[in-house]
């Protein structure tokens, strides 16, 4: 299969497995070992959830595209370009060079967003499944305060005290190992979406819509990052109502915060079933 040539000219390989309703996951599908995937762990991170995603949608009967978008980026930065119309550019350029002309697409976190604007420019999209970010009321001032903060500090202004461990949950405890580039790329991202109106954009959306959270999951930051607080399951939870009468399935993961909620047992329980229903239709 071919590589996908993204907005800039870059390329990223695309792999598909598995048949039926395809399914298209910006997620790495190589199996990760040693030291980084020991170190994924101790923060309480999946290195193999990619995998374990992909394998599990391909065995409940979905092809599934799949590409390391995450991983491209943090290799070949684009500190200038990364907005939100880009991104949606180079995710429909993954679906292209599957051969895949309509798809569904489930993102987590930021890839979640990144979902949710491909769906404001396509008509291809089947299905849209956000999780870890609401699609009204969204983080976006405090997800721009935490980018300036990590490109700051991946410049040097680092207050951090030395030899501090990473612990799950702790975002404080997080090292910064990503250059002033790999940064800047996503405080350009959400800079693009400062004057975002999601209200007008949820009206244009016509795909069928599923979001979800775990009900822990608010993010709180110390100092190093402005003291900047997201908020994913309060919100959501304050505007359910609302996005169900819009069209949405919304549900949360009990006793979850951000990081336990995006583990493929929590996710794949939600995803599948409301994939299978959604295709059957479709």
């Amino acid at each position: 299969m071919p590589p996908a040539r993204l907005h800039d000219g870059a390329t990223v390989e695309v792999t598909t497995t598995g048949a039926g309703p395809t399914v298209l996951v910006p997620a790495r599908t190589e199996v990760v070992t040693g030291p980084t995937a020991e170190q994924m762990r101790a923060w309480g991170a999946d290195p193999n959830l990619g995998h374990t995603l992909v394998t599990g949608l391909a065995d409940a009967g979905f092809r599934v595209v799949a590409a390391d978008y995450e991983g491209h980026l943090a290799a070949h930065p684009k500190p200038d370009t990364l907005t939100a119309t880009t991104v949606a550019a180079d995710l429909l350029a993954i679906a292209d060079a599957a051969g895949a002309d309509r798809f569904a697409y489930y993102g987590y976190s930021w890839l979640a967003l990144a979902g949710l604007q491909l769906a404001l420019r396509t008509d291809r999209l089947t299905a849209l499944a956000m999780g870890g970010f609401p699609p009204l009321d969204g983080p976006y001032p405090a997800m721009l305060a935490v980018t300036r903060a990590t490109h700051r500090i991946a410049l040097g202004d680092d207050a951090r005290p030395p030899g501090a461990q990473a612990r799950p949950g702790d975002w404080e405890s997080v090292e910064v190992t990503l250059g002033p580039e790999q940064t800047r790329q996503y405080v350009t991202l959400y800079e693009s979406l400062r004057d975002f109106d999601e209200r007008a954009a949820l009206d244009r959306l016509t795909a069928a819509r599923l979001v979800f959270a775990g009900e822990d999951d608010t993010i709180s930051y110390g100092p190093r990052w402005d003291d900047a607080r997201v908020v994913i399951a309060d919100a959501l939870l304050r505007h359910r109502e609302e996005l169900e009468a819009r069209g949405w399935t919304v549900t949360t993961v009990p006793d979850a915060d951000h990081m336990a909620a995006m583990q493929a047992e929590a996710v794949l329980p939600i995803l599948i079933p409301w994939l299978n229903t959604t295709t059957a239709q479709r």
